[in-house]
C-alpha cells in the first residue's frame, strides 16, 4: 500500500503543513497540491463542497505530492467509510467530544478486528494498491476534532482511545463552546488556556496535534508552541486575501 508520508513526517518530528480547502474545484485542489503543502484536506462540513465534487478532488489531489485528507461533514459511521472508499487517507472528524465518540469515529476507521468498516475500498484501493485491505488500517489516520468545553474536559480521556492517530483542535468552535467569539483576535483567556491544556495533555501522552490557524504567521506560533500540525487559513479566504492585496498594490499611489 502507498505509505503515509504524514505517518513518517510525525515519525520524524518534522512540521506538517496542511492546506484547507471549501471551493468545490479539481482544479483548485489540484493546484493546491502542487504548492508544497505536506496534506491537503477537503472540507465537507463547513465547505460548499459534496460528495461527487470531494471524490474529483481527491483524484486531483492524488496527482501531487500531498496527502489527501477530507474533514468529515459528520460523524455518521457510513458517511466516514464512504470518504475512506474514495481514497482519503486520512478523516478529521468534528464535534468528538467523548471517548465513546472517540471510539466510535476510530471503528468506523478500521477493518476488523480492529474497528468495524465494511468492505468496499473502490478508489481508496485504485490510490492505495492491491493490499489496500491488509495495509489501510496501519496507513490511515483518524483524527477527532477536539471543539466542545466537554471535549477538553474529557481530552485526557479521549487520546487514551486506541487508534486516535492525532487530534485536531478547531479554536472557532471552541471559543463559541467557551461563550467567547471566533477569530484569534476574539480569543480570550478561555479558549487560549483550554487549547494550551489540550495541546499539553496530547503531548504528555504522545499523540500528535494540529490545528486551524488563520494565517502563516499563526502557524508559526502554533508550531513553535508545539503543534505537529498547521492549517494556514483555507483557500477561499487566502484568495480573497491575495486579490485584496493585488488591488491595493495596483492602486497604490
Amino acid at each position: 500500500m502507498r505509505p503515509n508520508k504524514l505517518r513518517t513526517l510525525l515519525a520524524q518530528d518534522t512540521p506538517i503543513v496542511n492546506a484547507w480547502l471549501s471551493i468545490p474545484s479539481g482544479y483548485v485542489a489540484e493546484g493546491a497540491g502542487h504548492q508544497g503543502f505536506d496534506s491537503v484536506t477537503v472540507d465537507l462540513q463547513h465547505g460548499l463542497i459534496g460528495f461527487e465534487t470531494a471524490v474529483s478532488m481527491l483524484q486531483a489531489i492524488s496527482a501531487t505530492e500531498a496527502v489527501p485528507l477530507v474533514r468529515s461533514p459528520s460523524k455518521a459511521p457510513e458517511v466516514i467509510m464512504h470518504l475512506l472508499d474514495a481514497g482519503a487517507y486520512g478523516v478529521i472528524c468534528p464535534m468528538i467530544s467523548t471517548p465513546e465518540e472517540a471510539a466510535a469515529f476510530v471503528a468506523a476507521c478500521r477493518y476488523p478486528p480492529q474497528g468495524s468498516r465494511s468492505f468496499g475500498p473502490a478508489r481508496g484501493k485504485l490510490y492505495g494498491g492491491p493490499d489496500y485491505f491488509e495495509a489501510a488500517n496501519a496507513e490511515i489516520l483518524a483524527i477527532p476534532m477536539i471543539e466542545t468545553a466537554e471535549a477538553v474536559d474529557r481530552i485526557e480521556a479521549i487520546l487514551a482511545v486506541p487508534g486516535v492517530d492525532m487530534i485536531y483542535v478547531g479554536p472557532n468552535d471552541l471559543a463559541l463552546d467557551l461563550g467567547e467569539g471566533p477569530g484569534a483576535e476574539w480569543h480570550p483567556r478561555a479558549t487560549t488556556d483550554a487549547i494550551a491544556h489540550v495541546l499539553d495533555r496530547a503531548r504528555a501522552a504522545g499523540v500528535a496535534t494540529g490545528i486551524f490557524c488563520g494565517d502563516g504567521a499563526l502557524s508559526r506560533q502554533r508550531l513553535a508552541e508545539g503543534f505537529d500540525l498547521v492549517t494556514p487559513g483555507n483557500d477561499f479566504n487566502l484568495l480573497m486575501g491575495a486579490m485584496s492585496a493585488a488591488i491595493a498594490e495596483t492602486r497604490r499611489p
